[in-house]
């Protein structure tokens, strides 16, 4: 789907231009395109490939996703793949895809499996005109600045789902429900991870180095992008490590209340063993015993059996297994 096509000259906008009349405006001299679609069909490609005259291997890979991010030249023009992390209304997280054509004088952005747009960064791009003129430069790194910006609320929101299992620890009970959690998060945290790691190699390549004509008034800006992603790397890094540790300190608390479980059944069983032993030494079938015709014989014995499993359980008791 068209969500927009605008062209643009010396950094201002000149209009809202229909698809048939982008070869037009690309001949003129300062003057680019800047193209949107959203879960373009083939069709819609198929006509992008002719307009722009984008390389067939890059229409293919945008054509049918799930690629790894990546930064790629076809001539003069730049293709990159983005993936994009969102989370849904059931507090999933869903990763979609961006791709971006960027040449002399075009942008063209393709958004698959993604609800958030990028018109704010159209908006944005259009109160600077002083920066617009860059061209095609500054926009692909208007769009890959706010995919990267759109991290950092995920990474927020992970942080604080970690803080929360972090604090039920040290709660009896809760270590099967918070190795769950744990690993869950993981997952979420790998979404974001596979996402970031090949971006940030990707984005090296636009800031460092020989880098694509296109992109070449807008190094300073790509490299910001590479900082945020290193930044944005290494809290992931941090965070996949503390879940390391989490989830061991959570199976030591597990560890921890067996052996509580069994130095319980180990005073209780040692309790019983005692009266066991005295009902089983009196309950043998002799006739010639201790107090045997004893009238108090059997209270006695009662006393005995009471009061030494007794004193075992203060025992038990003062040393903490019961």
């Amino acid at each position: 789907m068209l969500i927009n096509c605008v062209a643009y000259q010396d950094g201002t906008k000149l209009a809202d231009i229909p698809i048939a009349e982008v070869s037009d405006y690309l001949q003129r001299p300062g003057c680019f395109v800047w193209v949107a679609l959203r879960d373009a069909t083939d069709e819609e490609l198929h006509t992008m490939q002719q307009e722009f005259a984008l390389h067939e291997l890059a229409v293919e890979d945008a054509r049918h996703g799930h690629q790894r991010p990546k930064v790629e030249e076809y001539g003069d023009t730049v293709f990159a793949v983005m993936h994009t992390v969102e989370f849904t209304a059931t507090d999933a997280l869903r990763a979609g895809e961006v791709a971006v054509f960027a040449g002399p004088n075009f942008v063209l952005s393709v958004r698959n499996n993604s609800q958030q747009g990028f018109l704010g960064v159209r908006a944005r791009a259009e109160r600077e005109p002083q920066l617009l003129r860059h061209g095609a430069g500054f926009v692909f790194y208007a769009l890959m600045d706010a995919v990267v910006d759109r991290y950092f609320p995920v990474i927020d929101a992970l942080e604080s789902e970690l803080e929360a299992i972090e604090g039920r620890i040290f709660e009896p009970g809760a270590a099967r429900a918070n190795i769950e959690q744990l690993y869950a998060l993981k997952g979420r945290i790998m979404t974001v991870k596979h996402a970031v790691a090949p971006l940030m190699e990707a984005a090296g390549k636009l800031s460092l180095g020989r880098v694509p004509r296109v992109c070449e008034t807008s190094r300073d800006y790509f490299r910001d992008v590479y900082d945020h992603l290193i930044r944005i790397n290494a809290t992931l890094d941090t965070l996949r490590d503390t879940i390391g540790t989490a989830i061991q300190v959570n199976l030591s608390m597990v560890t921890i209340e067996e052996s509580e479980v069994t130095k319980r059944l180990a005073a209780w069983a040692g309790i019983f063993a005692v009266a066991t032993a005295f009902a089983g030494i009196w309950g043998m079938n002799f006739e010639h015993m201790p107090e045997l015709k004893w009238h108090f014989g059997y209270p006695a014995a009662l006393g005995l059996i009471v009061t030494t499993c007794g004193l075992l359980w203060w025992r038990f008791r003062k040393a903490g297994w019961l």
